[in-house]
């Protein structure tokens, strides 16, 4: 059956047909991606029925992000136009996005950070420790999990034993929508979202009888706060909680263990911040640079136009190459190597740019480099499971598995 992608006239376009929503081995997502990007400053890509512009060097992807008004976030990723799952603020474009990330960043802020720091480090301490005397854990389906969705139901004023319950919808949502095929527990993204957004009803029904501080508990202050002059709708009142909660919990989780395997295999990187604990921080940054989890964030454009030689008609999806941007040799020196001393280290776009930058990327740095410090303070020396076979997800990539093991105390 020929896709509406292999129908459209792209002229001069270099045509590509790979498709970064199926899993591969560990890693070989972004070679494919590196190699696209210096073969093609844009390509057209046929990998999915509707088809997409790839933008996939450091300034294009960044000047794009910037330019709402022509390229807005209605569909806020290239991989369909007709998203299933609404998303908020991620899914919305200025000023409804102003006002909602208004209301969001106080809760986020570097200060809000810190009021939960205390809570973080002694849940994430004693996670360790359970595990700690075994010798062995899988990182990926384990403590990498655990850690964030405690910190964020803290935030959210949620229960912490809900978490077994959440993080089933929130694998599905991200299997269904960003991935090929479905979640965990063979539910699609639709039936994880409906059954998500039930438990944040409920949630909201039980702060609107008992509200709670709207300084410290996230919900209460969505309810009684505004958005262009008037209350919340109570279905985006759930649309921006899922939203949050779903993009929070995946993306933490994942980075940890990218960087744990980093750790593992470079152990001259890992004994050089053992013996300086103040560059974990410089290590969070150069990872989440190297190992983008974030392959792409999707725009459309707004109106005919011509952008740099692209003829792009009116409701074209655009795929800004997030990960490509952030290993472009254009911008950093020796992209594909790690270095936690380069110059321009902070100029990475893993959290995106101009408007739809990351609400949480403060939080999420400060709890990975939480995670680190306390994880080494008990197992300082750890490797990778001799017999480990290393897949990743695709469409918003993540180690299937990392089982590591280290030496215990008698």
């Amino acid at each position: 059956m020929t896709k509406r992608s292999e129908l459209k006239d792209v002229g001069r376009c270099p045509i590509t047909s790979t498709d970064y929503t199926v899993g591969r081995k560990a890693f070989e997502t972004y070679e494919l991606l590196d190699a696209e990007r210096e073969a093609h400053r844009f390509s057209w890509s046929t990998a999915l029925d509707h088809g997409y512009y790839m933008v996939q060097r450091y300034d294009d992807v960044v000047d794009i992000m910037q330019r709402y008004e022509e390229f807005n976030s209605d569909q806020p990723t290239a991989y369909t136009d007709n998203l299933a799952v609404k998303f908020m603020p991620q899914g919305i474009n200025p000023p409804h996005h102003t006002d909602v990330r208004r209301l969001l960043n106080p809760y986020f802020s570097p200060a809000a950070v810190k009021r939960v720091e205390g809570i973080a480090r002694q849940r994430i301490a004693d996670m360790i420790t359970e595990f700690a005397g075994s010798g062995a854990t899988d990182v990926a389906s384990g403590f990498a999990i655990l850690f964030p969705t405690e910190v964020f139901l803290e935030i959210f004023g949620l229960p912490l034993e809900d978490g077994e319950k959440l993080l089933p919808w929130i694998e599905a949502i991200f299997g269904g929508v960003l991935s090929a095929g479905d979640g965990a527990e063979g539910l699609t993204a639709e039936e994880a979202t409906e059954q998500l957004n039930d438990y944040l009803r409920q949630a909201i029904r039980q702060r609107r009888e008992n509200p709670g501080d709207p300084t410290t508990d996230l919900i209460t202050r969505l309810i009684q706060g505004q958005v262009l002059g008037a209350p919340v709708p109570e279905d985006d009142l759930v649309t921006i909680c899922m939203s949050t909660l779903a993009a929070g919990l995946d993306t933490t989780r994942s980075a940890l263990s990218y960087m744990l395997y980093h750790l593992a295999t470079h152990p001259e990187t890992r004994q050089e911040c053992l013996d300086d604990p103040s560059l974990w921080p410089k290590f969070v940054e150069e990872a989440i640079r190297l190992y983008p989890l974030v392959l792409q964030v999707g725009r459309q454009v707004t109106e005919d136009m011509e952008y740099e030689g692209l003829d792009l008609r009116k409701g074209d999806m655009i795929w800004l190459g997030v990960a490509q941007a952030c290993r472009d040799p254009r911008k950093f020196e020796a992209p594909d190597q790690f270095d936690m001393h380069r110059e321009n280290l902070n100029n990475h776009i893993a959290f995106g740019a101009g408007q739809h930058r990351c609400l949480g990327m403060h939080l999420a740095r400060r709890e990975l480099v939480i995670a680190l410090e306390e994880w080494h303070r008990q197992i300082p020396h750890y490797r990778i499971a001799p017999d480990a076979d290393l897949r990743e997800r695709g469409g918003q990539l993540r180690l299937e598995a990392l089982p590591l093991e280290w030496d215990t105390r008698a």
